[in-house]
């Protein structure tokens, strides 16, 4: 093997790692929506849990980053660890899936069948239409499974390329003498073990060792510890990016690593007895492609199989490693080791707004049932709400704009965006909770009270704006456009209702029934309701926009009052006939 064949070698291997990491993103993108909804399938089952992380993996084509997902989602409690173990347990086996594809390259034969089965002979085909796709279509979709294509076609050139190169080792004495040291169980798991480590992939090592295949000096003796070592090393990911975590997250990663250590401890163990006593004639012929991919597979689900039912023992174990202790263990809301799969961390985001919103509802629900009967306490629960509508804001804004630095699928970042929107929306409103508060607290401090009907026509709009939060809301937790378009023109039965209140008030005025000073309040109040009810509009605006591809908000609203139809009208109708004042 000259110096070339090293160099081949070492560009076939940065061609495979890139192509199996372009193709993982590629499918992550295409399949976001799928992502999402495995995820809200999500339960305490064990066998919903197991298909998750198979499911998952089998997308994103890594073991080791849905455990870094786990890893972020215990950490942020949105699962148990329970809930994570069983999900670790799936992602060993949907690890499997790229071995399979792998193997594909070992097809041997003339027949014209096995010659079209073989990757190196479609691949650059796919390779054409997925550059085509990729470079010449404006749809986001199409050029999602042209990167899929590419990174198939990069991976199996890859794979071929790094084959090739080694093929002249088969005539190397040293390196027969080094694989037949793997043979040793020990130094094969280690070396394994070693190599995933480093290079943070299991498939990507099952992948070189595929290659190293194509020597025919790989045995299927030594091929077996490898294999066990290289899921040991795959553990490195998550245990790396557990630092810094809580306590549950640590245990999740520690899970990761002692299921894979056990598993392996028990098999490599089982395997050795019978080899010593059986005396397998298998260990000492070549392994091939597709003999590794089933060694890979069968060892992950026997593991899996064996400890499936001892789920509980390894909760306890993890429990025992990281102990509890006295100092308080906080979760974290929004985890950035998400951010390798951007379609759950934008999920994820949705929720942590739609969290936000609750506390913004309740927080100016709070602050107008006490306009006209002052709480102290209830107006501190109304400030300390909007402080943590400012925390939330800043938190979100921070995730999703570092979130939007990553390669995202169009529908990822338009949510990105809209949330990004929304979340100043939701925070303006909080402001104006507090607004509301403080003319409550002027109001008792001063003994000032209102007239009956200046309290009646203040309560009606306070209706008014409580059904449009309701409806703008809702529409955006529920993604209901249908809903979203009945806050506009309830919007415009506000804006009416201050202008008939400020008239209203003027002739109150002008008879002696109420103060100046009474009216700056009242002014102020009916400002604060108005915009409070511009702001949901926006909110419910955005969703309908949003449901687009567009943020033009302005031109919606203007096409809107411009050229109102049936519908519109109709709703308007009803809400003015609902919340009717009188002159």
């Amino acid at each position: 093997m000259d110096l070339f064949n090293i160099l081949t070698m070492i560009g076939g291997l940065a061609l495979f790692l890139f192509g199996l990491s372009v193709m993982g993103t590629g499918l992550e993108k295409s399949a976001g929506n799928r992502l999402k909804s495995l995820l809200g399938k999500m339960t305490t089952t064990k066998w919903n849990g197991f298909l998750l992380g198979l499911g998952v993996t089998a997308i994103i084509q890594s073991s080791s980053a849905t455990t870094v997902i786990v890893v972020g989602f215990v950490n942020s409690s949105i699962m148990s660890l329970k809930q994570a173990i069983n999900i670790i347990m799936g992602a060993n086996v949907g690890t499997t899936v790229t071995s399979w594809l792998l193997s594909l390259s070992g097809l041997e034969g003339d027949n014209i069948f096995v010659k079209m089965f073989k990757p190196t002979s479609f691949t650059p085909i796919l390779a054409l239409i997925g550059i085509i796709f990729f470079m010449f279509l404006k749809n986001q979709k199409k050029k999602d499974i042209g990167m899929i294509l590419l990174g198939f076609s990069v991976l199996i050139f890859g794979m071929d390329a790094m084959s090739t190169a080694v093929k002249p080792l088969a005539e190397v004495e040293a390196f027969r003498n080094i694989l037949l040291m793997f043979s040793n169980p020990f130094l094969g798991v280690l070396a394994g073990a070693v190599l995933t480590g480093i290079i943070q992939s299991s498939s990507a090592s099952v992948g070189i060792l595929q290659a190293l295949s194509a020597t025919g000096q790989v045995t299927i003796g030594s091929a077996i510890p490898i294999i066990m070592g290289q899921n040991i090393g795959t553990c490195v990911t998550a245990l790396i990016s557990s630092v810094g975590t809580n306590k549950n997250a640590r245990r999740a990663a520690f899970v990761h690593l002692y299921f894979n250590i056990i598993g392996t401890l028990i098999f490599l163990i089982l395997f050795t007895i019978l080899n010593s006593v059986f005396k397998f004639a298998f260990v000492s012929l070549a392994a091939n492609q597709f003999i590794i991919a089933v060694v890979h597979t069968s060892f992950n689900i026997l593991s899996t199989a064996l400890l499936f039912p001892f789920g509980g023992l390894l909760e306890k174990l993890a429990y025992k490693t990281v102990k509890d202790n006295d100092k308080e263990d906080k979760s974290i809301l929004l985890d950035t080791r998400l951010f390798s799969t951007p379609s759950i961390a934008i999920n994820r985001s949705r929720t942590v707004t739609g969290e936000m919103a609750d506390i913004v509802r309740d927080c100016m629900r709070q602050a107008m049932d006490i306009l006209f009967d002052y709480r102290e306490d209830v107006a501190t629960q109304v400030r300390e709400a909007e402080a943590k509508t400012d925390m939330y804001e800043d938190m979100l804004g921070t995730y999703l704009v570092k979130l939007s630095g990553h390669s995202m699928a169009i529908e990822d970042s338009t949510e990105a965006a809209k949330l990004l929107y929304l979340i100043g929306e939701f925070e303006r409103i909080s402001d104006y909770a507090v607004n509301v508060v403080n003319s409550s607290l002027e109001m008792y401090e001063k003994k000032m009270q209102f007239s009956q009907p200046a309290q009646n026509e203040l309560k009606t709009m306070m209706l008014a704006v409580d059904e449009i939060i309701a409806i703008s809301f809702a529409s955006f937790k529920e993604n209901d456009i249908r809903l979203a378009a009945s806050a506009e023109p309830l919007e415009q039965v506000i804006d009416d209702l201050k202008s008939r209140l400020k008239k209203n008030h003027i002739s109150r005025l002008q008879c002696n029934e109420c103060t100046i000073e009474m009216g700056f309040v009242f002014s102020d109040l009916i400002t604060v309701l108005e915009r409070t009810a511009d702001h949901c509009s926006n909110i419910a605006g955005c969703v309908i926009e949003m449901s687009h591809k567009s943020m033009d908000m302005h031109d919606y609203f203007d096409k809107l009052k411009r050229q109102p139809d049936d519908n519109y009208i109709r709703q308007y109708n009803e809400y003015l006939k609902k919340y009717s004042i009188g002159v």
